[in-house]
């Protein structure tokens, strides 16, 4: 599949929340004045046409501010690996090889998953007792838990949100996601709109029974008042936690 270049910022909200989010998406932020870009456009270019099944997007960090901002992209060459709206991994600089081992072993984890999906299909093959279809399963409670085990940790700072950072579908969201950039947090997100299981099973899994949620670190801090009072007490709060 080839390189995707970002013409507009709808084109890009509609890529990162698209029907297809469910891909990898690997997101270049890069400008043309940056030497370490020119390299590395030969290099994604070339990761793109390996790795077809997942979606390769450039954006020109000069062009695109608001979505530079979005990210939090202070430099370049700068890349985000996105799925479902979640970040999964973030690299600086002009590094090929750690940028094809990030989405190598992504594609393999994809890969797998895939393996197993396609193994539980053929098992209720024409011989099934079942005739008609049935509805999906709900998910085991120990499956579930390591999802959101998993969601917790995809970045040191995750906010699960109603919504997205472009366009939360909450009050106490689009705060939260102004304190976070107020004070130059990268932050991973997970819109709980789009996943009820995982909406329902965090009120559970994390004992706190509102949204939006923090996680610094794989710990909950609290949602949008916690914040507000953390920040309070001492101005370097997230400073402090992202470093402990």
């Amino acid at each position: 599949m080839s390189v995707v270049e970002i013409t507009s910022d709808q084109q890009f909200h509609d890529i990162t929340n698209g029907a297809e989010a469910d891909k990898l998406i690997v997101l270049y932020f890069q400008t043309q004045w940056a030497e370490p870009c020119v390299h590395m456009n030969s290099v994604f270019t070339s990761l793109a046409e390996i790795y077809p099944q997942h979606q390769f997007v450039s954006v020109n960090a000069d062009d695109f501010p608001d979505v530079a901002e979005l990210l939090d992209v202070s430099a370049v060459p700068y890349f985000v690996l996105l799925r479902n709206r979640t970040i999964i991994k973030e690299l600086s600089g002009a590094d090929p090889k750690g940028l094809s081992s990030a989405i190598q072993a992504v594609s393999a984890d994809s890969t797998q998953a895939q393996s197993e999906a396609a193994a539980a299909a053929t098992s209720s093959g024409p011989n099934s007792k079942t005739a008609t279809p049935q509805n999906e399963p709900e998910e085991a409670e120990e499956d579930l838990n390591n999802r959101l085990r998993k969601l917790i940790s995809a970045a040191p700072v995750m906010l699960f949100m109603k919504g997205t950072p472009a366009e939360p579908k909450c009050g106490f969201s689009r705060q939260l996601v102004a304190i976070l950039r107020e004070n130059q947090v990268r932050f991973g997100f997970f819109d709980i709109l789009k996943d009820n299981a995982v909406r329902q099973g965090l009120k559970t899994y994390s004992d706190w029974p509102t949204f939006p949620q923090l996680y610094i670190n794989g710990e909950l801090q609290g949602g949008l008042d916690i914040v507000k009072e953390l920040l309070k007490e001492d101005p370097k709060f997230f400073e402090k936690a992202v470093n402990q």
